[in-house]
């Protein structure tokens, strides 16, 4: 029977809009179709304005997770897949802790389950759109202007709600939230690479008359097209061409080889981490000749475990700027210091942590910036103990509520017709080989992409390292999707098999 949580939150789950499973197989053409359509719908809000707002006034409380959270100021998406994601962690520490009961075995309960999740979304969306009203993110609003930015923020976050769940119902390929992340990711590599809209004002030692910056753009790929044409003697009047190794590091804030180098170790990594697995002989109990392996790879749980623990730290920094600007503004409670003490950035509408909680979750900028602080090797501690233990704890967590555990795969792969040769076709026997191995390589997967994702983040990208880690995660994913979709066209006995990988 669901807890009563469950059962408070059925009568929204029966108003709540959704979008229809398909009752039919859609094609691969048009599952590519609706993606696009949801992915220019996502481009367009990214880039529509809140109607009665100034970007430029207020505080940006989410700037440090923006790209993460497929988030972009004074637009539309300006609580990006923040309420989808808070609402899917929330449901996981109460299901994981037994706070609520669900048998994610019971189609019913799983269903119920999967409908609060999104009508906690729907809550926390319209919760974290007052929070910001109420915590000034755009300074001082009159009433009527309040209650329509309030309008357009939650009409946003349901229209974000429906796409992704148009996605993961199977009108389109993957996920709705993972194929954000990866556009606003790539997006920011791009710009980080190629932009020529900003111009870098500081320079080497012993630069020009030492007063000038260098004037090359700011975008690294970029920057070192420009400076070879100045050795060639084109564009010279802006500034003299500079020495290579200046690239290397540069400033320290733009875009460098370094960055430029982690990006493409982050890419080589997860690579070679998605291909590592194990795998379990199977055999076809129609056709005994007939074999395959079910494999189980080292990432089991994916990039979920990072994307839960970047909501969480997300959640942590957004209201404690929130406490602190409305409850704090002086430092003076010693309770509320301990969530974080935060300063106003000059000439800027962020707020930087210097103490408490806050100022050690705060991914760190590169290795450059933390080494101008003062704490800065117990920053990258702090910070990496916490992604690490967080990424472990939601793996072990999602693989008993998103229907890949033993019990689930178990019941997958024979209903499919495949046994183990050498076991009998039972479901407890199958459960029980399964137990050797799932629980181990995904709580081993979570460890190490915790490790990865700190040791991403510490060492600095083109974006935020976790992003970076992110994107190439779900581009991969989505190789392998785009794979299993064309040769499921062969349908038979392939289509089965395919369904169980």
């Amino acid at each position: 029977m669901p807890s009563r949580f469950l059962q408070a939150l059925s009568p929204f789950v029966r108003i709540m809009p959704e979008v229809k499973a398909p009752d039919r197989e859609v094609s691969f053409r048009e599952k590519v179709v609706w993606t696009l359509l949801v992915l220019i719908v996502f481009l367009v809000m990214s880039h529509m304005p809140l109607y009665g707002v100034d970007k430029n006034v207020g505080t940006d409380y989410l700037w440090a997770m923006r790209v993460i959270l497929a988030s972009t100021r004074g637009t539309l998406m300006e609580l990006g897949i923040g309420p989808i994601v808070t609402a899917g962690l929330v449901m996981q520490l109460l299901a994981g802790s037994k706070i609520i009961d669900v048998d994610f075995s019971d189609p019913d309960d799983r269903a119920l389950f999967t409908g609060g999740q999104k009508v906690l979304a729907m809550f926390m969306t319209a919760f974290q759109a007052i929070a910001y009203i109420v915590g000034q993110a755009y300074g001082p609003l009159p009433p009527d202007r309040a209650t329509v930015v309030f309008l357009q923020l939650f009409a946003a976050g349901i229209t974000v709600i429906l796409l992704d769940e148009l996605i993961q119902k199977g009108w389109g390929l993957g996920s709705g939230v993972s194929m954000f992340i990866m556009t606003n990711v790539a997006g920011q590599v791009m710009f980080n690479m190629f932009n020529v809209t900003q111009y870098e004002d500081k320079a080497p030692p012993g630069y020009g008359d030492g007063t000038q910056g260098t004037g090359l753009p700011r975008g690294i790929v970029a920057a070192m097209i420009t400076n070879l044409l100045r050795t060639f003697g084109i564009g010279t009047s802006v500034g003299p061409p500079v020495d290579v190794s200046w690239f290397l590091i540069r400033d320290g804030m733009n875009p460098s080889l370094l960055s430029l180098t982690v990006t493409f170790g982050i890419f080589m990594a997860v690579i070679y981490m998605e291909s590592v697995r194990v795998e379990i002989p199977l055999q076809y109990a129609k056709y005994r000749g007939m074999r395959a392996k079910y494999p189980i790879k080292l990432l089991y749980t994916s990039n979920i475990p990072v994307i839960l623990a970047q909501a969480l730290y997300a959640n942590i920094l957004f209201f404690g700027q929130i406490v602190f600007t409305n409850w704090n503004p002086d430092g003076t409670n010693p309770f509320l210091n301990w969530i974080g003490i935060f300063e106003q950035q000059e000439n800027s509408t962020r707020m930087i942590a210097t103490s408490g909680l806050a100022r050690y979750i705060t991914p760190p900028q590169g290795i450059l910036s933390l080494m101008n602080e003062a704490d800065g090797l117990l920053h990258i501690i702090v910070y990496t103990f916490f992604m690490v233990v967080l990424c472990w704890g939601f793996s072990i967590i999602w693989v008993e509520i998103s229907g890949i555990a033993p019990r689930d795969v178990a019941r997958q792969l024979l209903s499919s017709g495949y046994i183990v040769p050498g076991f009998r076709r039972s479901e407890k026997v199958l459960e029980r080989l399964l137990d050797r191995y799932i629980p181990v390589v995904a709580g081993l997967g979570g460890f190490l992409i915790g490790v990865l994702a700190a040791v991403a983040d510490v060492l600095g990208a083109l974006a935020s390292g976790t992003g970076i880690l992110l994107m190439v995660s779900i581009i991969k994913q989505y190789y392998e999707q785009i794979a299993r979709e064309q040769l499921s066209q062969l349908g038979g006995d392939v289509a089965g098999l395919l369904g169980i990988i």
